[in-house]
C-alpha cells in the first residue's frame, strides 16, 4: 500500500489525455486552446512553486511493478480515444471550418507529444506487452521509426556527431528540426536494414519493422479516410506532427551543447551523466513519469522511471520541460540562459579530465 500511494501524484498525468478527450467531445470555443495554455503557461510557474524533488522512490532491480504501471497502461486507451474520438467527431459535424479542424488537431497533438514519453517509457522494457504497446503509441504518432532509432541508435550515438537527435551549442530549435526529423528517419531505416540482413530475413516479413511500420501508419490514415474523409487524414496528420515536433524539441533540450570525448576515431567515452542535462523540477517529473531525470536514464537506460535518480553531477536546467519548450520557441532568449549554463560546465568537465590526466601522469611535468 505504501509504494502504491507513492506512485499515485504520476496519476496526475492522466489528465492530460483526459483534456485530449474532452477536446474531442467538443472542439470549440476555449478548449481548443486550454490544453496547450495550461501545459505550456500554467505548468512552468506551478512548477516554481512545487518546487524540486531529489529523493528516491524505489531502488528496484524489477522493471515492472504494476503499482507504477497502471498509469502507463491507463495512458494507452486515454490517448487512443482521444484521437479516435476526434477523427469521429469531424465525422459527424461536416459544418465545422477547417481552421476549427486544424487548431483542434494542434492541441490533441500536445497530447500525442506527451505520450511519446509513455511510449518512450514502454519501448525500454523487455516485454513483448510492453513493446507492442510503445508501438501503438508510436503509430498514433505517425512517428514508429522512433521505436528503432532511439533505442539503437540515439542511446549509442548520443552527444556525439552521429547522432541527429543531440543538439550542437549555438543551433537554434529550429535549424534542429529538419535535421532530427530527417536523420532520425535515415538512421531507423539503416538500423532495421542492418538488423534485417543479420537476421536473413530477406522473404517479406512482419518482423521487418521497415515493412510493418509502413502498413500500420498506412492503415490508420486509409481508416481516418474512410470515417472523416481528408479532413480526419489533416486532423489525425496535422496532430501526429506536432506530437513528433514536441518530442524532438524535448529532445533538443535534453542534451543541448554536451559531447562525449572521441577518444580514438570514432569512438567515444562512455555515456556518463554528464552528457545529459537534468531536472528534478517535481510538477513536470509527475507528468512525464521522471523523464526530466534524464542523465540517469541514460547512464542505465534498463532502470524503469520509478528507479531513476536525480544525479546531482550532471547538468542542471534552469527549470522543467514545460518552462524549457517555451524558452526554446524563442531562440535569443534560449541563447542567453542556456549558452552560459554550457561554457560553464564544459570549463568544468575540461577541468576534470585535467586533473584525471595529471593523476595519471605525475612525472609529466
Amino acid at each position: 500500500m505504501k509504494t502504491f500511494l507513492k506512485s499515485i501524484p504520476f496519476g496526475i498525468a492522466l489528465t492530460i489525455p483526459l483534456g485530449g478527450i474532452r477536446l474531442a467531445l467538443h472542439p470549440s470555443g476555449i478548449r481548443l486552446v486550454l490544453l496547450p495554455l495550461v501545459v505550456f503557461g500554467l505548468v512552468p510557474v506551478m512548477d516554481l512553486l512545487f518546487g524540486r524533488d531529489v529523493r528516491l522512490l524505489e531502488e528496484t532491480p524489477n522493471p515492472r511493478d504494476w503499482r507504477y504501471d497502471v498509469w502507463l497502461w491507463l495512458w494507452v486507451p486515454m490517448q487512443l480515444a482521444g484521437v479516435g474520438m476526434g477523427v469521429a467527431f469531424i465525422a459527424g459535424n461536416v459544418e465545422l471550418p477547417w481552421t476549427t479542424v486544424l487548431i483542434a488537431a494542434c492541441s490533441m497533438g500536445v497530447v500525442s507529444g506527451i505520450g511519446i514519453n509513455v511510449a518512450h517509457e514502454l519501448m525500454h522494457r523487455r516485454g513483448t506487452l510492453e513493446r507492442a504497446l510503445a508501438e501503438v503509441l508510436m503509430t498514433s504518432a505517425t512517428y514508429t521509426h522512433f521505436c528503432v532509432e532511439h533505442v539503437l541508435g540515439h542511446h549509442r550515438h548520443v552527444a556525439t556527431p552521429e547522432d541527429p537527435a543531440s543538439a550542437r551549442q549555438g543551433e537554434s530549435v529550429y535549424a534542429f528540426l529538419p535535421r532530427t526529423l530527417l536523420g532520425g528517419l535515415v538512421s531507423a531505416w539503416r538500423l532495421e536494414s542492418k538488423r534485417v540482413h543479420a537476421q536473413g530475413l530477406w522473404r517479406v516479413s512482419l518482423k521487418d519493422r521497415r515493412l510493418r511500420y509502413s502498413l500500420e501508419i498506412a492503415a490508420v490514415y486509409a481508416a481516418c479516410f474512410l470515417v472523416s474523409g481528408v479532413r480526419g487524414m489533416a486532423f489525425f496528420a496535422v496532430q501526429s506532427f506536432v506530437g513528433m515536433t514536441l518530442l524532438e524539441v524535448i529532445n533538443y533540450i535534453e542534451h543541448y551543447g554536451l559531447a562525449r570525448k572521441e577518444i580514438s576515431p570514432g569512438k567515444y567515452e562512455r555515456c556518463l551523466p554528464q552528457h545529459s542535462w537534468n531536472a528534478s523540477e517535481r510538477l513536470t517529473n509527475w507528468f512525464l513519469f521522471h523523464l526530466q531525470r534524464h542523465a540517469d536514464h541514460h547512464y542505465l537506460a534498463s532502470r524503469p522511471y520509478f528507479s531513476l535518480r536525480h544525479m546531482e553531477d550532471s547538468p542542471q536546467l534552469p527549470t522543467g520541460y514545460a518552462g524549457m519548450i517555451v524558452m526554446a520557441m524563442l531562440p535569443p532568449v534560449w541563447k542567453r540562459v542556456m549558452d552560459p549554463r554550457v561554457n560553464a560546465w564544459n570549463e568544468k568537465v575540461r577541468a576534470l579530465q585535467s586533473d584525471d590526466l595529471a593523476e595519471a601522469n605525475p612525472t609529466s611535468n
